[in-house]
């Protein structure tokens, strides 16, 4: 709700105020950024102040993480229930949304059916991202084309600048790659948008935990390096175990799972089934991992009303 009512007449807080300090006592703690807040203020008031946090430059958006690769049944789509409690602007994921590894056009016609079913059932946006199971082969890859359009691409809100990766250009490149032309589309949105108040970098591979993979070779280093004069955060997934790591000055995420395979050994270990829920400010995404156990709904104890029948 964007608005509230004390008890009594409402009174509107910026009217208020400038009578308030025309009587000569002290002018209470109001924000002219709230049009839409009506209190009665007073000379002491039952809160802190009325500065809402509620930037419209702030924003909240979630995360799902790794569905497949041993994927457990129902979780994901528990998932889905929660995210439609907590109503955030949009869902982005870091891939594997599906069992893949096949070049069997009807097996993978009903995977992806599954699982479009599934976010169809989400209240807002979802932004794909593919993963190594869902282009584990050339025919997978075509038929991501087909159904999708672009394995990479960017989006900019409130002057965030998303970039969604594709880790696996082309596919069987171990353990990762990304293709000349990616990298050179990459350097140029990146180009095109310096004056964006962060960028957030989405990809399934945690690039920067493979100690043998050449990073030159792959064409990690050149997307590192456009990157490397901004403030950025990057979020991947893949080995269904969570950490935060600080490269380059800035945040790297790799998340855990969201209904992949996992033995759920715990916190400590970074093995929990997640989604991840970011609020956007001016100084960076602030990140809540929410375990899926940990969100319930209203009915999560209903009792029966003590008087009825009385």
């Amino acid at each position: 709700m964007r608005s509230f009512l004390t008890s009594g007449a409402a009174i509107a807080v910026l009217g208020f105020a400038a009578w308030f300090s025309a009587t000569g006592a002290p002018a209470p703690r109001v924000s002219d950024a709230q049009p839409n807040l009506e209190a009665k203020v007073e000379q002491r008031n039952p809160w802190t102040d009325l500065d809402l946090n509620n930037d419209n430059k702030n924003f909240q958006f979630a995360i799902v993480t790794d569905r497949t690769g041993g994927h457990r049944p129902g979780i994901f789509e528990k998932g889905v229930e929660k995210l439609n409690l907590l109503q955030p602007e949009f869902v982005v994921s870091v891939g594997d949304l599906i069992e893949g590894g096949t070049e069997d056009p009807g097996r993978l016609a009903l995977e992806w059916s599954e699982f479009q079913r599934m976010v169809g059932n989400l209240e807002m946006p979802f932004f794909y991202v593919p993963g190594n199971h869902d282009i584990s082969n050339m025919p997978m890859f075509k038929e991501w084309h087909r159904k999708f359009g672009r394995s990479y691409y960017s989006f900019r809100y409130h002057d965030v600048l998303f970039l969604c990766l594709n880790s696996e250009d082309p596919p069987k490149q171990r353990p990762f790659h990304f293709s000349q032309e990616q990298r050179r589309w990459a350097e140029k949105v990146l180009s095109e948008n310096q004056d964006v108040r962060w960028t957030i970098v989405l990809l399934h591979k945690p690039t920067w935990t493979y100690v043998e993979a050449d990073l030159e070779d792959s064409g990690w280093a050149d997307i590192e390096m456009a990157l490397s004069d901004r403030p950025y955060t990057v979020f991947a997934g893949h080995k269904h175990s969570y950490a935060k790591y600080v490269r380059n000055g800035r945040d790297y995420y790799m998340l855990a799972t969201t209904g992949g395979g996992s033995n759920l050994s715990g916190k400590a270990n970074g093995k929990f089934d997640h989604v991840v829920w970011i609020t956007m400010k001016d100084d960076g995404p602030i990140v809540a991992n929410l375990l899926l156990d940990g969100v319930e709904d209203k009915n999560v104890r209903t009792l029966p009303d003590p008087r009825k029948g009385k």
